[in-house]
């Protein structure tokens, strides 16, 4: 799994009470359930749960789930 190291965020104050940030890591490969070509979907596994994104713009974002919900998913996915 992969530590995604939290800090604070620049947006909180000097005080002990902050909100930390952690950005999702750049380990992201193609899923194994995609085809040949180079349109695909790509995945990172998360500490809790993973993360998906298109790997034709995987500069817009992700979509993470939890665990439970990854778990869901995979076990839907596999029997259709």
């Amino acid at each position: 799994m992969t530590d995604l190291g939290f800090r604070k965020s620049s947006y909180s104050g000097t005080g002990e009470d902050c909100v930390e940030v952690a950005h999702i890591p750049s380990t992201f490969h193609k899923s194994s359930y995609s085809g040949a070509g180079q349109n695909c979907v790509e995945v990172a596994e998360l500490p809790c749960g993973a993360a998906l994104r298109d790997s034709k713009h995987p500069d817009a974002g992700h979509l993470p789930f939890p665990s439970s919900e990854w778990t869901g998913f995979l076990k839907s996915a596999l029997t259709h």
